[in-house]
């Protein structure tokens, strides 16, 4: 299969970029991958950092979306940058999935308006895996801070199917964040998305759950709007770094203390490594028709790599040809509901 990755993209680009998209090539013998950016200076870094450019082909792309650019930039005056150029490539067919560790907002934004929806899928959402004592797909973290109970209904079928195919999760359990448990908590949003979201045959509904309850394997998918989602999501990264600086501080106070840090050093780094988001790989925008994937801006070369693989993972799966499916199985039921109270009004 053919990925195409954004060597523009990201704080630590292209350097970073480069030698992650050589680790991926090394590992899965059955990906090529072509890099959109700016040719003559990718070659200029291979070439000056020894790095091997076999299985990738480069597509030139003059411009570079930064992150302080606007969203619509990737549309209208940054057309040909190395974003916009990977995202037409893959709406023309020219590749299986695309890698970006660039601006979330414009790649959201040319995802949606150059590659498009799956058709039914009112919004895309990005999907985030929090590392919790089981993996928690959260989804919307960051794309959509208005929702409609329709729209959180969607995110629920869409991360049920991720979970399902890339995490291997039978019946994924699928909760609606919330400030209470019981179904009438909530915004008149959140009341009428648990409704929606009981009657839907296509997910298993496990209600409501609260911020509390995320780390303890309450849910398997956790359905929220962007805006909330985003706050919870730097919440728990900020608190993974408190939590090892705390650790580390302690381990590293007195000399009986660092022997015993000596003695459970591998437990220490299995427990850092499970609050390595890069662990995961990409971000994917769930609901876009072909497979787009948002790698963390501060991505280093191993994160890229993981991006890699998820994006590698989720064509060789087909994800996108069912969530078309159940997309379609999930809609009828929100609209009989809206049906029936409409009447009842």
């Amino acid at each position: 299969m053919k990925l195409i990755l954004d060597a523009m993209g990201g704080d630590n680009a292209p350097l970073e970029i480069l030698k992650g998209a050589a680790m991926a090539v090394s590992e899965y013998p059955d990906v090529e991958l072509a890099l959109t950016g700016q040719k003559d200076t990718i070659l200029a870094l291979c070439e000056k950092e020894k790095i091997s450019l076999e299985r990738m082909e480069i597509i030139d792309a003059p411009e570079v979306v930064t992150m302080e650019d606007p969203a619509q930039s990737v549309v209208m005056s940054k057309k040909n940058s190395s974003m916009g150029v990977g995202l037409k490539a893959l709406a023309a067919g020219e590749g299986d999935a695309f890698i970006s560790a660039g601006n979330t907002g414009a790649l959201m934004t040319g995802a949606t308006l150059l590659v498009r929806c799956v058709k039914g899928v009112k919004r895309a959402a990005i999907a985030t895996i929090l590392p919790m004592e089981n993996p928690v797909l959260m989804i919307d973290s960051g794309s959509n801070v208005t929702v409609s109970p329709e729209y959180l209904l969607q995110f629920g079928i869409l991360g049920s199917v991720y979970m399902e195919q890339l995490f291997g999760v039978e019946k994924p359990r699928v909760g609606l964040l919330n400030n209470g448990t019981e179904e009438h908590k909530g915004t008149p949003t959140l009341v009428e998305a648990h409704k929606l979201m009981a009657n839907c045959p296509v997910i298993n509904f496990v209600g409501n759950v609260e911020g509390k309850a995320i780390p303890f394997g309450a849910c398997d998918v956790l359905v929220t709007d962007g805006f909330t989602g985003n706050v919870v999501l730097k919440t728990v990264e900020g608190l993974s770094k408190f939590i090892m600086k705390k650790l580390k501080g302690i381990f590293m106070s007195n000399t009986k203390n660092k022997l015993a840090a000596l003695m459970i050093n591998s437990d220490l780094s299995a427990l850092k490594k499970s609050f390595d988001a890069s662990e995961y790989g990409g971000a994917p925008f769930l609901g876009i028709s072909k497979p787009v994937f948002k790698a963390h801006g501060s991505s280093d070369a191993k994160a890229i790599k993981n991006a890699v693989r998820q994006a590698r993972d989720y064509v060789s799966k087909g994800v996108s040809a069912i969530i078309d499916e159940r997309i379609t199985s999930g809609l009828a039921p929100a609209a009989e509901i809206k049906t029936e109270d409409k009447k009842e009004n």
